[in-house]
């Protein structure tokens, strides 16, 4: 059913990645300015003035395809196995996405050496635990129709 306890936490994954949508990742302070990376490129703002450096259009794009396969998973409650599988497609994706994040933020100017870590570099970590939780209350709800089935 849609009002299972995997619901609850895929959607929870899908909000925190739509949430390193507008969150910074890493801010770094340099001399002529302020550097931040977010998943849609990386900003400067000197003398009051934010401008964007760098467009990361495949990092923007695959964040919202974790974040879409996320929410899609809890409509595939019907189909248990299904929606295992592709829980841990969204795993693996959330993954990549987290290594797509180290590459760039290791080519950020300035460097990453002093660099201050925002809400947003841990972001992805949490959605792959609630990815995780979600596949756990899925297997339990597979165990709990197999012990009930046993009983008929």
């Amino acid at each position: 059913m849609i009002q299972r306890v995997q619901s609850v936490w895929l959607f929870l994954a899908g909000l925190t990645l739509f949430l390193l949508l507008i969150l910074p990742i890493l801010t770094n302070n340099t001399s002529t300015g302020q550097i931040w990376l977010q998943v849609g490129g990386i900003y400067e703002k000197t003398n009051n003035i934010t401008r964007q450096t760098a467009t990361y259009t495949a990092l923007f794009g695959g964040t919202i395809l974790a974040a879409a396969v996320c929410l899609a998973t809890i409509f595939l409650f019907n189909n248990r196995a299904l929606q295992k599988r592709i829980t841990l497609l969204s795993i693996l994706l959330i993954v990549l996405l987290i290594a797509a994040l180290i590459n760039y933020a290791l080519n950020i100017p300035g460097g990453i050496v002093g660099a201050t870590f925002n809400v947003g570099a841990y972001l992805p970590v949490l959605s792959v635990i609630f990815c995780g939780l979600a596949f756990r209350g899925i297997r339990k709800d597979e165990q709990l129709i197999r012990s009930a089935d046993r009983l008929r």
